[in-house]
């Protein structure tokens, strides 16, 4: 069994309310899950990750963020390939994350969300 649940864009953006109405028209998403982790405020709305501008820098680098159902493979995986855990695995405010970054360069949170 796979364990990518799903893959999420990341978009940084300077509104969170002007910038939903768009991503749900192009998703077809009618719900939109806004929370916040440290000072960034974030909307999940279909397959996109919505990260308000303004206290955004440090998330800026990731490629994606990737919903597993389980970081321990994950964590395997990586370290086997030759990548680096940058952050965590950790509580998050959606489940247990980690930040990574792959041999060739590219960093990615994951998340675990088991119920995917």
């Amino acid at each position: 069994m796979p364990n990518i649940a799903k893959v999420l864009a990341r978009v940084v953006v300077d509104d969170l309310d002007k910038a939903i109405p768009l991503y749900q028209a192009l998703s077809g998403a009618e719900e939109v899950q806004k929370f916040g982790h440290g000072s960034v405020e974030l909307a999940s709305v279909g397959p996109f990750l919505l990260l308000r501008a303004e206290g955004a820098e440090g998330y800026t680098d990731r490629t994606a963020t990737i919903l597993v159902f389980d970081v321990a493979p994950v964590v395997r995986d990586i370290e086997r390939a030759g990548g680096e855990i940058i952050e965590g695995p950790s509580a998050g405010p959606n489940g247990e994350r980690l930040v990574a970054r792959h041999p060739d360069g590219s960093v990615f949170e994951y998340i675990a969300v088991p119920n995917a």
